[in-house]
Order: C-alpha cells, then structure tokens, then sequence
C-alpha cells in the first residue's frame, strides 16, 4: 500500500521562513499539512527528530524533545542505535522507538549529520535524512508494532546545519515524493538511488525545486 494514502503528514517549524519556503516547494502537494508551531503540539503517531550520528539528543529539537519526553528517550535512541547499528546511526538511516506516551507513541531519529553542529549546507543529507525517515515508516508499519498514521516532521539542517531554508524545502520535497511511497531494500539502497537523482546540488538556490524520477 503506497504510504501517501495512509499517511497524514504534517511539516512544522517555529521559524516563518521555513514554513514560506514550505508553502511555496509543497504547493502541488495538498496532502501534506504546513504548520508555523512546535512541533511538541502536534498531536500525532510520530515525531521525528534530526539528530546526530550518536544520537545525543543535545540540542534544536532533539533538545527540545528530550526536555519535553523526559532524559529516558535519549537513552531509548541510544540504546536501539547501540542494537542496530553498534552505536553510529549513519546519514541516510533512521530508527523508530516507542516513547511510553500517549503522544506521540513512537520518535523516529534521523541523523542530519555525524557531529552535532556539523555544517551540511553543501551535502545531500537533507534529503537522505527525510527519505529515511519515511522508509522507517515504511519498516515500522510493515513489523505490526503499532501503526503510525500521522507524522510531524520539522526543517530538517536549517538551524546548526546551515542548510538555506529553500534548499531544506527542496531536498525535503525531493525525499518525501520520490521516497514516501516507494520501500527499498535497506537503506543503501535508498541512499544510492537518493543520490543518482541530485547530483547537483551546489548549483541550487532557493527557487530551486528538484526533478525526481520514480524507481522503477
């Protein structure tokens, strides 16, 4: 079942610049819902939150989140990082844990970049972040713990990353349309298809808007 159809989306940040960019990249995309708010007032299935590599939920929204969830999600991340991946969850993966609340029931972290504070403003890990966090909508529903339905997601690398808002709006464009309703394999694959399709990306500007090419 294509996850568009099932899924309710909601993009949210407290910066108005990220919502315009927002508007105007997302404007044939009626489905998708734009917020100008926190995201901790979203009430649906699943937050997701760009994170680090480490999972160290130290500031932005990870912080934010942490503050608001309670220091035990950060170790309920850490400790599903240490288990899948041996304590480095790489750019272009994303992992799913239960928050033990009503809302949301499940976070889904997706690392922006290795360190936090790393500047991303001229990579694609914008786009493999949102990709990614799709696929592990992907993954999680198809498992059966617990369905998620509705997802917010905030601009992801427009804070310490660096990344300009229009390009943020564009590569999330691109991850969301191209990879909410086609599952890989894994997450190389979808990382290695991600990447055949932007190949560009230093020559964008924030009028920019990406063409994608569904896999076959």
């Amino acid at each position: 079942m294509l996850i568009k159809a099932v899924l309710r989306v909601v993009l949210v940040d407290i910066n108005p610049a990220v919502v315009r960019a927002w508007r105007r990249v997302f404007s044939d995309l009626p489905e998708v819902q734009v917020v100008e708010g926190s995201i901790l007032d979203q009430q649906v299935d699943a937050w997701v939150t760009p994170t680090n590599a480490q999972g160290s939920m130290d500031g932005g929204v990870d912080a934010a989140i942490k503050r608001h969830l309670g220091p035990g999600i950060e170790k309920k991340v850490q400790q599903e990082i240490r288990t899948q991946y041996d304590g480095h969850l790489p750019v272009g993966c994303a992992i799913s844990v239960p928050t033990g609340k009503a809302v949301p029931r499940f976070l889904i972290s997706t690392p922006t970049m290795e360190r936090s504070g790393d500047d991303i403003s001229d990579t694609l890990n914008v786009a493999l972040a949102c990709a990614a966090a799709f696929q592990m909508i992907h993954q999680h529903n198809r498992r059966g713990e617990g369905m998620i339905g509705s997802v917010a997601v905030p601009g992801l690398g427009v804070g310490t990353g660096k990344v300009p808002v229009g390009v943020c709006a564009s590569l999330m464009w691109t991850g969301y349309v191209l990879f909410g309703d086609h599952e890989f394999a894994d997450f190389a694959a979808m990382g290695a298809a991600l990447e055949a399709q932007l190949n560009d990306v230093a020559k964008w500007t924030d009028q920019t808007r990406v063409r994608v090419v569904p896999p076959a």
